[in-house]
This record gives structure tokens, C-alpha cells and sequence, in this order.
């Protein structure tokens, strides 16, 4: 690889050069049905579990035919018959994903283990304080091993940490350390060996720190000017092949001549598959194939509704629906904090915890990250998830896992992430600029999430149970200012409501009225005050995939258009639908796009301020300007 390198034929590696002992020696010491979360260096992981050459080669490459199709590079990919789950650039959140995966193998009573690498620079992510405190209150059967090599990228441990040794911080989480030296193979080996054997039996959470050294730069261009010669050295002698070969020497379990034919052997093997996949074609531009592969491929299967209509509050609609999605889906598990006992602090899950049982409907702790990452777990070990944000404004402490991890694993290797998560979101109740945030438009700018936002209590639950059908990630945003305010019919029974399908309320040829949420409202109560306006109202539902032709049609019929939302103006969803509008509708047009959103500041706490705040304080002089114009 580092020849290839040099000659152009390679972009890029990471070389795990004098720390082998311990992806080789842990890899061989699991099971092959037992999940391996590895990171750049260990590509003894993927060697062990025998991934056929040729095609790692072509993943490396970039070739059509590597396991994500060209489009990561390294060890970014997962492989479900090998049980591989790659790693992402971002150090730490594979951790939170193997929580999930441990989780499922509890819920699934198999004694089973989960292993996740992670390095000594990695320790100083929030995601492995999170990880290993979720791993330890919940008992989950994790192997989390420290590769300590030293040097992170290049800043040494002084830098990095205060305590003495990093299997120290075991005790602080309430589990089991252990530390070894990571270079002797036959030690790596066994002191996996026995302990997997031990969580198998008995399930629990183990940290073990393996110090070793990479001879190499963190990646090949970084160089290792940093490190004192010395040291390099003393390390050299340690070298973990080397030391293999001689104990087999030594012991006279192989011969030289021997250890020169398995050399020549693999040089061979290896040389040969590298020239074949270096010969294989480079992947061919499809826009069509990139876009559909964004998402999992999935073909809802209608369930209109058929129970009798009952009036219900938005708030007990949400509860409706995430009851009956536990009833109706046995694989299905409900997390978030506060959600067991005490019922969600807007009391959407009271009654929850007796019905389903703490396995199934489970409080965490403050972890936002560490839980939306447990959510990928159980997706990739086949069950669905649904995770309560206690606040829409939380999202930020989990949004690397929701961009990063949740939103593009299909399109990176195939994987799918079956997780809903809620947000309970928006103004309009005196909570302050960290408890009324409109966040739906930051992740729709995020491909391969979907984005649904009911307006009304039936469509609150119809919604809420299509999401939770969907394979693919959904945030399902939840207006608190609706919970208790908004009464309407909602059928009994499990039934689904389209995602991707907008709703036109009322049609009219004089205006058009674009919204979704608490918008729809303000819109209705402005149409009511002004009888005399002849509008089109259309409620979204769901901001991504946007309805598109339902947009153009509104348009079309009355030749202005007004996008409404509570979100702030600069960079809201309107912005775009008013780009979409002015491309496909300008010759329909009679006058501006007008966008109407809230205040470019954050939300205020006093009424007063929070009223001025809000978009509907200037909707409805917008609305009769635009009218008029």
C-alpha cells in the first residue's frame, strides 16, 4: 500500500504499521456473527474476517465494484455478512453505535458481544464519555478498545489527558478495565478470549487499553518528524510481526524457509488481486442512481383509516400513535429522557412504561449523541427505534449522528437507519430562546433524512405511524404550542398518513398560501378575519422530500404565492420553495414571492418581545400587500 502510494495509484492510507497485534489478535478472538466497529488503522479486522481481496482493494481504489461503489474511501464502509461496521471521520460516534448493536443482543437475550476500536486522541470525544456511560447504566455487552498509540495525529498524551493511564477512566463509569501491552499477539488473543467469554456469560461493559506505537504518520503525508528518534527506535524493537515470526521460529512451529515461502505466498496473493482490482473500471456517473440511493428503497403499503373519529388533542394524537406503533411493531424500541416513569416531560408516553415494560421503553441519560447513535445500532441489527428529543433545541448535541451517521449510511454502504426521532419544537409558550427553536430547516438541507411536520391532531398521528413504517430516518417535528390548544378527529385504529404528500385546505385563484405547522393556523385565522380573499392554502406536512407539484399547482392556480413559516427568515425553508417557485412558475407569476418568517434573532422569553418575534406578526399585512398587488 505505501508503494502504491508513492507511485500514484493510491490516494491516500492510514498504516497500521506496528500496532497489528491488536485488531488481528481481538478480531480472531470473536465469533464471526459477533459485530466489529474498527477505525482507520485496523485493517486486520477486515483480513480476519476474510473479505476477499480483490474487492477490499477496489474499495481503497475507488472502483465501481468496492463495497461502497466509489463513494467513501478507506475503511468508511460496512459489511453486513462480514459484521463490519465502518467507521466515519468524525472519532467517537461508532462508539454510540455500538451500544445499539450490544442492545439488541441483550433485548434478543443472545449471549453475544459487540467490539468497537477507538484511539487514545478519541477518548477525548464526548461520544466516548457518552458511550461508555450508557454501555455501563444499561449494562450492554461492549468491549471498547483503546488502541494507545501515543500520538493521536501528532500530540503526544501530556496533551491529551491527565490521568496516568487511560483504563483508569473504567472506574469512573462503574466498569471493568483492563490494560495490556498491544504488541504481543498471543496476550491481545487471549485476554479477549476470556473476556468476551465473561461477558457473554454475564453482560456488562469492559474498557481495555492496549499500548502499542505506529511506525508510520497518521496518515502517510503527516511524516513523523514529531516523534524522537529514540523512541521510534524502542518501538521498532517491538514491532508486533516480527515478534510473532520470531516466537514461531523460536518455539520451531515454522522453519525459515518456511516463513520465506508464506512471505513469498502472500506477497503474491496480495500483488495479484491489487493489479486486478487496480484494473477494473472506475465508477460511471449517474445522477439517477446516486439520487435514488440517497434513500432505502421503500413502497409504502396504504392503511387508510377505518376506526370511528374521535376529538382528540394534538398532543394525545402523537400518544395514540406511538402506542399503537409499539403494539403493531414487536422490534420496536422506544427511548429518551424522562420517557419511562415519569411519562416525557409533555406527558406524551404516561402509561407507556406499565404497557410495553422498561426493555422496550427505556429512559436515558442526558446523552443526546450516545442515544442517536444506539439508534443506528439496533437499525443495523435489524429493529426500529424511536427516540424522544426532549427538546427540538437538544438536536444540537446529537447532530453529528443525525448528519453524519443516521443520514448517510445508505447511501455510504447500503445500510439503512430505521429511527424516528420527535421534536417537540416552536414558540408561542414563553420558553425562551433554547426551548422554542424552529430547527427544520437546517436538516433539510441534510440528504437522506426525511422531515414531517403535522399541523393537525388526525395528521399528527397518521404521520407518526407512516414514519415509523419507513425504513429510513425520519425527524418528526411536533408543535408544543399545538399540544394542548388544538382539538380535531382523529380515527381510532393503526393507519398511515402519505410522507412526501402535501394537503390543500382550501382552493382559491387569488393567492396562494404555502405553510406547514403552527403557519397553517395563523393562516386560517387571518383567512377567517378577511372572507372577502380568495386563497389557496397549502399545509406541506413534510419539508423533505417537499411536494413539489403540489407547490406548482397552488401557484398555477392563482399566480402569487406566499410561503409562511415560524422559522427565522434568513436561511428558512422558504427560501427555497421561493427559488422553486420563481424556476418552475415564473410565467405564472403576477407579482413577488413573498416570504414571511420570524425575527433574525433568537426567540425572546417575555410575551410581549416572543409576539413581536413571530412571523405572524407580520403575515397578515404581508398577505393583504401581496393581495393587492
Amino acid at each position: 500500500m505505501l508503494l502504491a502510494l508513492r507511485q500514484g495509484k493510491l490516494s491516500k492510507w492510514f498504516s497500521g504499521i506496528g500496532q497489528e497485534a491488536i485488531s488481528v489478535g481481538a478480531t480472531l478472538a470473536l465469533d464471526e456473527d459477533e459485530w466489529i466497529l474498527p477505525l482507520h488503522r485496523n485493517l486486520g479486522v477486515f483480513t480476519c474476517r476474510n473479505l476477499p481481496l480483490q474487492k477490499l482493494f477496489a474499495q481503497l481504489l475507488g472502483k465501481a465494484s468496492g463495497y461502497s461503489l466509489g463513494r467513501e474511501r478507506s475503511f468508511h464502509f460496512g459489511v453486513r455478512d462480514h459484521h463490519i461496521v465502518g467507521m466515519i471521520s468524525h472519532l467517537g460516534p461508532q462508539l454510540c453505535v455500538a451500544d445499539g448493536l450490544a442492545l439488541a443482543q441483550r433485548l434478543r437475550q443472545q449471549p453475544k458481544v459487540t467490539m468497537v476500536f477507538s484511539g487514545e486522541g478519541g477518548t477525548s470525544q464526548g461520544d466516548f464519555h457518552e458511550a461508555l456511560n450508557l454501555a455501563s447504566v444499561w449494562d450492554l455487552p461492549v468491549l471498547f478498545v483503546i488502541e494507545n498509540n501515543g500520538y493521536a495525529l501528532s500530540t503526544p498524551p501530556t496533551q491529551q489527558y491527565r490521568c496516568k493511564h487511560l483504563v483508569d477512566r473504567a472506574a469512573g463509569y462503574g466498569m471493568e478495565g483492563h490494560q495490556i501491552d498491544g504488541n504481543d499477539l498471543l496476550l491481545v488473543h487471549r485476554t479477549v478470549q476470556e473476556l468476551t467469554r465473561s461477558m457473554r456469560h454475564r453482560p456488562r461493559p469492559v474498557l481495555l487499553e492496549c499500548l502499542t506505537f505506529r511506525m508510520r504518520g497518521h496518515e502517510e503525508a503527516s511524516g513523523t518528524e514529531y516523534v524522537p528518534e529514540e523512541l521510534m527506535a524502542r518501538w521498532a524493537e517491538k514491532d508486533p510481526v516480527r515478534t510473532f515470526e520470531n516466537y514461531l521460529l523460536r518455539e520451531k512451529l515454522l522453519g525459515p524457509e518456511q516463513v520465506e515461502s508464506i512471505r513469498r505466498q502472500l506477497n503474491q496473493r496480495i500483488s495479484d488481486a491489487f493489479e486486478a482490482a487496480l484494473a477494473e473500471e472506475s465508477p460511471r456517473p449517474d445522477s439517477q442512481r446516486e439520487s435514488s440511493d440517497v434513500y432505502c428503497g421503500f413502497a409504502p403499503v396504504p392503511r387508510p383509516a377505518r376506526g370511528e373519529t374521535r376529538e382528540l388533542r394534538y398532543v394525545d394524537a402523537i400518544a395514540e400513535g406511538l402506542r399503537e406503533a409499539l403494539e403493531q411493531h414487536f422490534d420496536l424500541v422506544f427511548m429518551g429522557q424522562d420517557v419511562a416513569d415519569y411519562g416525557g416531560v409533555f406527558k406524551v408516553s404516561k402509561g407507556l412504561l406499565e404497557r410495553f415494560g422498561p426493555e422496550r421503553v427505556r429512559n436515558t441519560p442526558l446523552c443526546e449523541s450516545a442515544v442517536v447513535g444506539a439508534c443506528l445500532g439496533l437499525s443495523v441489527a435489524g429493529m426500529k427505534s424511536i427516540m424522544e428529543m426532549q427538546f427540538a433545541d437538544f438536536a444540537s448535541c446529537g447532530f453529528n449522528q443525525i448528519i453524519n451517521n443516521l443520514a448517510k449510511s445508505h447511501y455510504r454502504w447500503g445500510q439503512n437507519a430505521d429511527v424516528v426521532i420527535r421534536f417537540p419544537s416552536g414558540g408561542g409558550v414563553g420558553a425562551g430562546p433554547f426551548h422554542s427553536q424552529s430547527l427544520e430547516s437546517t436538516f433539510a438541507h441534510v440528504p437522506g433524512l426525511k422531515i414531517v411536520y403535522p399541523a393537525f391532531p388526525d395528521e399528527a398521528k397518521g404521520l407518526f405511524l407512516a414514519a415509523v413504517e419507513d425504513p429510513n430516518p425520519v425527524m418528526y417535528f411536533e408543535h408544543k404550542a399545538l399540544y394542548r390548544r388544538l382539538k380535531g378527529p382523529v380515527p381510532s385504529g393503526y393507519y398511515t398518513t402519505p410522507i412526501g404528500v402535501a394537503r390543500e385546505i382550501c382552493a382559491g385563484d387569488q393567492v396562494s398560501i404555502i405553510t406547514y405547522g403552527l403557519g397553517v393556523h395563523w393562516a386560517l385565522e387571518v383567512l377567517q378575519a378577511h372572507p372577502q380573499i380568495r386563497a389557496t392554502l397549502l399545509d406541506l406536512r413534510t419539508l423533505l422530500p417537499l411536494d413539489r407539484e403540489a407547490i406548482f399547482k397552488a401557484v398555477r392556480a392563482s399566480g402569487k404565492a406566499l410561503v409562511l413559516h415560524e422559522d427565522t427568515l434568513t436561511g428558512g425553508i422558504g427560501g427555497e420553495i421561493a427559488a422553486l417557485i420563481a424556476q418552475h412558475c415564473f410565467e405564472y407569476l403576477d407579482g413577488p414571492v413573498v416570504r414571511c418568517g420570524s425575527l433574525d434573532t433568537p426567540v425572546p422569553f417575555a410575551r410581549e418581545l416572543e409576539n413581536d418575534f413571530m412571523a405572524r406578526a407580520r403575515f397578515e399585512q404581508q398577505l393583504l400587500e401581496l393581495v393587492a398587488y
